[in-house]
């Protein structure tokens, strides 16, 4: 049985998930993610890197973490998630510049319990004014040491590359036009830019579309405007690439946001 419910509250958005033969596609989020595997066992490929979450693992991303998912075992894995969007997780750690974690994974009883506070008060339907404290709380227990002092910094070719990306998600993906704006063929922009970036082209134009879908959904609670304005065929397309990435269907992910 497969199931994936979304919640969003004081600004941030809980996962509570249950999966079985269910993979994730390599996708990436914009947002600081933070979770708690609390049955079975989770595996995922992570910057090119297998992990392994068992019970109790708190799992860290941070934004454009190339990833995926899946369960290690036939009686399937239990989560959840909170997705904090990257101003607002640097206040909540009083950070002003982006920080990185330095290992996706620690068993942290304490970071956990923060975690699983504020999940169960998302989903019931605590004041937004608690999951704000609550969310506090989860922040203060980040110590220095989980931070990297170094991280990966974008080059001018795949800043660019991206924002040419970003700037396109309602037309079709066309590699001639973009690889020659940097004089390159098409093969030596997507070696360079998956060499950079983790995934290729095509992947992050997607995981583009999918986000900022995602984000239209959240605003306006118009499923079929988020299919225009990203350029996606239809629903069902929308859906199926939707899907692959936040385990649901656009449609089922606008049904259970707080209304």
């Amino acid at each position: 049985m497969e199931r994936f419910i979304y919640k969003k509250s004081a600004g941030i958005t809980a996962l509570s998930a249950r999966m079985t033969d269910f993979k994730y596609k390599m996708h990436c989020h914009e947002e600081y993610a933070l979770g708690v595997t609390l049955r079975g066992i989770q595996k995922y490929e992570l910057d090119g890197s297998q992990q392994v979450s068992h019970e109790s693992g708190v799992m860290l991303f941070h934004p454009e973490q190339n990833h995926d998912g899946w369960s290690q075992e036939k009686t399937g894995i239990d989560y959840v998630m909170i997705y904090v969007h990257p101003d607002h997780f640097l206040e909540l750690i009083q950070k002003k510049d982006m920080v990185r974690f330095n290992t996706p994974i620690v068993y942290d009883p304490k970071l956990e319990k923060r975690i699983l506070n504020l999940t169960k008060a998302i989903f019931n339907d605590m004041p937004e004014a608690l999951c704000s404290e609550l969310l506090l709380d989860v922040a203060g227990n980040f110590s220095e040491d989980l931070f990297s002092r170094t991280g990966k910094i974008d080059t001018v070719f795949t800043r660019k590359a991206k924002e040419m990306i970003h700037g396109h998600l309602d037309q079709v993906l066309r590699l001639d036009e973009l690889s020659s704006r940097f004089g390159m063929s098409k093969y030596q922009f997507i070696r360079s830019f998956k060499a950079n970036v983790g995934i290729s082209p095509y992947q992050y134009y997607l995981n583009c579309k999918v986000e900022h879908a995602k984000q239209l959904i959240e605003r306006s609670r118009d499923v079929y405007a988020a299919v225009t304005q990203c350029g996606f065929t239809d629903l069902a397309h929308l859906n199926r690439h939707f899907k692959n990435v936040y385990g649901t269907t656009a449609y089922d992910y606008m049904s259970h946001l707080r209304k």
